[in-house]
């Protein structure tokens, strides 16, 4: 009878540090998987803080060459109405 309940709590305790074994490893799974997308998320703040100084450029050129052809337009438009 002693032996019986010797193996009961042997399996009890054999679970239970199984259980502990892996939640010890699940929660280290999960902190690495924490640090894996709070990388990722920094990395796409990095790539849209670029694309963000990329479309500032390209508007200023765009606009730059808008002024040059209004001017130009304009300069044709007054030959245009001199004759």
């Amino acid at each position: 009878m002693v032996e019986i309940y010797a193996a009961i709590i042997g399996a009890a305790i054999g679970v239970g540090g199984a259980s502990a074994g892996n939640f010890g490893r699940r929660n280290v799974e999960a902190r690495e998987a924490i640090v894996r997308l709070t990388v990722a998320v920094e990395n796409i703040s990095e790539k849209l803080e670029e694309l963000h100084e990329d479309m500032k450029q390209d508007r200023k050129e765009i606009y730059n060459r808008l002024s040059i052809h209004e001017n130009r337009l304009t300069m044709l438009e007054g030959t245009t109405q001199r004759k």
